[in-house]
């Protein structure tokens, strides 16, 4: 059974056809390999998750899917990836825009808008942010908490992805709190949406663009002074 409804895969074929300029590559990490789960990175959502980005992709051939399991990485010194499901969104080559769980619920909506963004190569934040983000000397970890039942979540979304979008020196990543609930507990998630920057700092609630970008700073500046304070010890 399809998980689009068909007037809802129309409007966002026709929202596609109208919006995107270049290809956009989807790529989906997954836990299973030919069938095996890898013991330690079970995922209930893998599935559900590539049938949805599967029927996304069958609406326009400008965006492509590729699908990876965890299991090729493992033996690396570096996994790509977190956690599972993860998308990763690109235009060319590397991304800094992801999403770790399913984008159902009102965050489907973040994840259209963020194909659209990406194909156009267009950030849509105001030129005041963009300045304020070339201008970065460090490099910024935004992690977002969200829920598919939070109305409020997709803004914090959207933004954090745009910036991501925007700075080489800006990762972006929306997190679904309810499918990682030990990843929630650790940063002391108990409403959404949460964001977390550099780790340690953090905020809550949807704030608009100006606000959102002051705590990005406000981690950068706090991220170069530990830095300083490192290497006055060493």
């Amino acid at each position: 059974m399809a998980l689009l409804k068909a007037a809802d895969a129309n409007t966002i074929r026709q929202r596609f056809q109208a919006k995107l300029v270049d290809d956009v590559t989807i790529t989906l990490f997954t836990a299973s390999a030919a069938g095996l789960t890898v013991p330690g990175w079970e995922c209930e959502y893998c599935p559900t998750t590539l049938q949805l980005l599967e029927e996304i992709v069958a609406l326009d051939a400008r965006l492509k899917l590729e699908v990876r399991s965890i299991a090729a990485d493992l033996d690396t010194d570096r996994l790509p990836v977190a956690r599972v499901p993860a998308i990763v969104i690109s235009r060319s080559g590397g991304s800094r825009i992801r999403f770790y769980g399913i984008p159902s619920g009102f965050e489907f909506a973040a994840l259209i808008d963020d194909l659209v963004a990406v194909s156009r190569n267009e950030s849509g934040l105001a030129s005041e942010t963009k300045r304020a983000l070339g201008a970065l000397t460090q490099d910024v970890h935004i992690q977002v908490f969200v829920t598919p039942t939070c109305p409020y979540c997709p803004g914090a979304s959207r933004l954090a992805h745009a910036m991501g979008l925007e700075s080489p020196r800006v990762r972006a990543d929306v997190i679904e709190a309810t499918e990682f609930p030990a990843l929630a507990d650790k940063y002391g998630v108990y409403g959404v949406p949460k964001v977390v920057l550099n780790e340690t700092y953090s905020f809550e609630g949807a704030l608009p663009e100006a606000a959102f970008l002051k705590h990005v700073m406000a981690a950068a500046v706090e991220q170069v002074g530990q830095l300083t304070a490192i290497a006055a010890k060493e």
